[in-house]
């Protein structure tokens, strides 16, 4: 079971190191460490579709503290945050509409037959496959609570 993604990460870490492009190497590596822990730890080659799970967290990471450089009026580091965001995007899928994940959203829920806010769990199990690392799972899961607060 190899990873193309981590081949791809692996390819660029090596054309960054030749083309001299440290800050962008730095957070290839960054990355390449993340995933080769979670390998590590638990004594597996990962697939894509977990890489994609890695790199997400990574990026909501980023997000994170970006909102909390920026609040604290911290430019310098915010220009990190964000240059190392804009990286790890790039190995994530394409980023789906708000309109498609509204669409994923309600399918879970009528095949689910979610009708409360109990079942949210449910709901957030069949779509978390499909929206990783394509959507912010926080807004996705402030979108299912309150269309099932509606229902």
């Amino acid at each position: 079971m190899s990873s193309s993604l981590k081949q791809r990460l692996t390819d660029d870490m090596k054309a960054a190191m030749k083309g001299g492009d440290k800050e962008r190497l730095g957070v290839i590596r960054l990355m390449l460490s993340a995933i080769k822990q979670v390998e590590v730890d638990e004594r597996i080659e990962l697939d894509d579709e977990r890489i994609i799970a890695i790199l997400d967290k990574m990026g909501k990471q980023r997000r994170e503290s970006a909102s909390q450089y920026e609040s604290a009026g911290r430019d310098d580091l915010l220009q990190q945050e964000v240059f190392e965001l804009d990286i790890i995007r790039e190995y994530l899928p394409q980023a789906l509409s708000d309109e498609e994940v509204d669409a994923i959203i309600e399918e879970a829920i009528g095949s689910s037959g979610a009708s409360s806010i109990k079942d949210m769990g449910k709901v957030m199990g069949m779509i978390k496959p499909k929206l990783q690392g394509r959507a912010d799972m926080g807004a996705v899961s402030g979108k299912i609570k309150s269309r099932l607060n509606a229902a």
